[in-house]
C-alpha cells in the first residue's frame, strides 16, 4: 500500500487507544506491587526468623522489580499520543490539499500523484476525487493547471513527509525501549543531585550527564525529586508525577480521616474537612483528565507539576511542550487552586484550539502555570506579596521550558488573568522571562507603569480589558482613602469622583492605557471571567499572539 492509500485510511485514535491501553498495565503493575506490600506486612505479622526474613526480602526485591517498569506504560503513552497527534496533522494537511484539488479539477490517483485530466478546449473535465470517484472539473489554461498541479503535489508529498517523519520517530523511541528492557532497565546514578530550586541550567547539564538507564532509575525511584525540576524533559516530569498522583491522594484521606477523629471539632477542623475535599474532588477530576486519551480538540496532558497541599498547586500541559512549535503559559488569578484546576486548564485549551485553527500546520502546547498560593480574599488580592513569592517560581519554568525545548525554539507566550497578570509582570520585572510575548488580560496592574519596564520589547507585551470587566474600578490605596475622604465631607461629590476614570489602577498604570506603551486588542463585554468565551474576540486575540500574527 502506498504512502498515501496508507495515510488516507489510518485512525489517529487507534494510536492513542493504545496508549490508553498501555497505561493499564501501569495500573495492573501498580496493583501487583501493592499486593507484593501487603503479602510483605503479613509475613512480618505471622512469621519469625532467618526463613522469613529471607521471604520477606525476596518479596520486597519483586516489588523493586515491579516498581522500575512503571514508568514504562507511561512512556509507551507518551510516544504513541505524539505519534498519533501528528498524524492527525498530516491528515488534515492531507485532507486540505485533496479538497483544493478537487475544486481545481485535477486528479489524483492511487499513489497519491497529482494529474491533469486531458480535456478539449470548451470542455469540462472529470477528475478521480478523494474517494476515486468522478468530480467536476473546471476550464483553465495548461500553463496554470500544470503548475497548480505542482504546487498541490508538493503539498500532499509535504503531508506524507510529516506523516513518514513521525513514524520513524516513533519506531525509534519503542526501539529504544525495547534496547534498554534487553540491556538492563535502570541503573542507580551517581549521589549528586540538584538542589530544590535550582537554576535550569545547572539541573539540564546534570541530566544530561546521565545515561537513560540512570534517568529511568531516578524517575522510578525519586519521583518527588524529578517531578518538579525545573530543566528534566517534560516527558520524565510527566511519568515521574503521574506516579505519585495516588499517594497523594492517601496522604489526603489519611488527613481527612484524621480531622475527623478529632473530637470535639472546632470550626478549624471542619474548614480543613472542606477544603480537604475540594482538594480531593479537584485531583479526582485531574486524574480523569490525565486518563483521558488525546484527541484534536484535547491533546494528551501532561502533569509537570502538583503538589496538593494547602489549596494545592499544579503545573499541566495540554501537548509535549517540549516538541511544540508555540508554547503558551497561563497563569490564572484569585481563588485559583486544584479544586479549579481543570477549569482553568480549559481556559489555556480554548487559546491553544484557536491557535491552531489558525495555524493547522503548527504545533500548540498550552501550559496551566498553577504553582503559587493564589489569594483567596480581596484582602489578600490587594497586596503583591503572593506575586512576588511566585515570580521565581515563573521564571524559572520558562527559563527550564527554553533548555528542554527539542529542535528549533518554540515561540513562548506567558499569558496572566487578574492577579495572575501581577505574577506575570513581576517575574518579568524582577527576573525576566523566556518569552517572546506578554499578554494581560483583567489586569489590576502588572507592577510597573511602562512596557519596556518587562524586559520586552514593548511591541511583544499585550493587553485586553473588558468595558464590564469590575477590575477597572480597582484604584491604589492612596487615592481610595482620598476619595473616602472627599466621599466622608462631601457627599454630594462621591459618585462623581469615585467614577471618575484615570490611568492607574492597584497595582501601576493600567497595561491597556495608551500610556503604558504596549499593545491592546478589544474585548467584547463579556465580564472579568469572560475573555475565553467563544464569540469573544479576546479570544481570537489571544491566539493570534500565540501564533504570532
Amino acid at each position: 500500500m502506498s504512502g498515501y492509500a496508507r495515510l488516507w485510511t489510518t485512525d489517529p485514535a487507534t494510536w492513542e487507544r493504545a496508549g490508553v491501553a498501555w497505561r493499564g498495565v501501569g495500573a495492573l503493575v501498580d496493583r501487583r506491587a501493592t499486593g507484593l506490600s501487603a503479602g510483605a506486612t503479613g509475613l512480618r505479622e505471622a512469621w519469625a526468623g532467618a526463613a522469613a526474613r529471607a521471604a520477606g526480602d525476596r518479596l520486597t526485591g519483586l516489588r523493586t522489580e515491579l516498581l522500575s517498569v512503571s514508568p514504562v506504560p507511561i512512556e509507551v503513552d507518551q510516544i504513541l499520543a505524539e505519534f498519533a497527534a501528528r498524524l492527525r496533522r498530516a491528515r488534515a494537511r492531507l485532507a486540505d490539499a485533496v479538497t483544493r484539488i478537487d475544486a481545481a479539477g485535477l486528479g489524483i490517483d492511487r499513489d497519491g500523484r497529482v494529474t491533469v485530466p486531458a480535456t478539449t478546449p470548451g470542455q469540462r473535465g472529470a477528475t478521480v476525487g478523494r474517494d476515486g470517484g468522478p468530480t467536476p472539473g473546471r476550464v483553465t489554461r495548461p500553463a496554470d493547471r500544470a503548475a497548480e498541479a505542482a504546487r498541490l503535489s508538493a503539498e500532499v508529498g509535504d503531508a506524507l513527509a510529516l506523516a513518514e517523519t513521525a513514524d520513524r520517530e516513533a519506531t525509534a523511541r519503542l526501539g529504544a525501549l525495547t534496547t534498554a528492557a534487553r540491556a538492563g532497565w535502570v541503573t542507580p546514578p551517581p549521589a549528586y543531585r540538584p538542589p530544590p530550586g535550582a537554576v535550569p541550567a545547572l539541573v539540564r547539564r546534570w541530566w544530561d550527564g546521565l545515561t537513560p538507564a540512570q534517568r529511568r532509575w531516578l524517575v522510578a525511584h525519586e519521583p518527588a525529586r524529578i517531578g518538579r525540576l525545573d530543566g528534566v524533559p517534560a516527558t520524565a516530569r510527566d511519568q515521574a508525577n503521574r506516579l505519585l498522583v495516588d499517594d497523594h491522594r492517601e496522604r489526603l484521606l489519611a488527613r481527612r480521616r484524621e480531622l475527623l477523629r478529632t473530637v470535639p471539632r472546632g470550626p478549624a477542623e471542619l474548614a480543613g474537612v472542606a477544603r480537604l475535599d475540594a482538594t480531593l474532588a479537584g485531583l479526582a477530576t485531574l486524574a480523569d483528565r490525565l486518563a483521558a486519551p488525546g484527541t484534536a480538540d484535547a491533546p494528551r496532558a501532561y502533569l509537570l507539576g502538583l503538589d496538593p497541599a494547602g489549596d494545592g498547586r499544579a503545573v499541566i500541559a495540554l501537548g509535549n511542550p517540549d516538541r511544540a512549535d508555540r508554547v503558551l503559559t497561563y497563569v490564572p488569578g484569585m481563588t485559583a487552586d486544584l479544586a479549579d484546576a481543570d477549569g482553568e486548564l480549559g481556559r489555556a485549551a480554548r487559546v491553544a484550539a484557536r491557535a491552531t485553527a489558525l495555524d493547522p500546520d503548527g504545533e500548540t502546547s498550552a501550559v496551566l502555570w498553577l504553582d503559587y498560593d493564589a489569594p483567596d480574599f480581596v484582602h489578600e488580592a490587594y497586596r503583591a506579596r503572593q506575586a512576588e513569592d511566585a515570580a521565581t517560581g515563573l521564571h524559572r519554568f520558562q527559563e527550564g521550558l527554553r533548555l528542554t525545548h527539542e529542535g528549533p525554539p518554540a515561540r513562548q507566550t506567558v499569558l496572566g488573568h487578574s492577579y495572575g497578570s501581577l505574577v506575570v509582570g513581576t517575574a518579568a520585572r524582577e527576573h525576566g522571562l523566556a518569552a517572546d510575548a506578554l499578554v494581560f488580560v483583567g489586569s489590576p496592574g502588572v507592577g510597573v507603569d511602562h512596557a519596556a519596564d518587562l524586559r520586552l520589547p514593548p511591541g511583544q507585551v499585550w493587553a485586553s480589558t473588558a468595558t464590564d470587566d469590575v477590575i477597572g474600578l480597582v484604584r491604589p490605596p492612596v487615592e481610595l482613602a482620598g476619595r473616602a475622604a472627599v466621599g466622608a465631607a462631601l457627599p454630594w461629590l462621591a459618585g462623581d469622583v469615585v467614577g471618575r476614570p484615570d490611568d492607574d489602577l492597584w497595582f501601576g498604570r493600567d497595561p491597556t492605557d495608551p500610556g503604558f506603551g504596549g499593545r491592546v486588542f478589544p474585548s467584547g463585554r463579556y465580564g472579568h471571567t469572560g475573555y475565553w468565551e467563544p464569540a469573544n474576540p479576546a479570544l481570537d486575540g489571544m491566539a493570534r499572539i500565540v501564533v504570532g500574527r
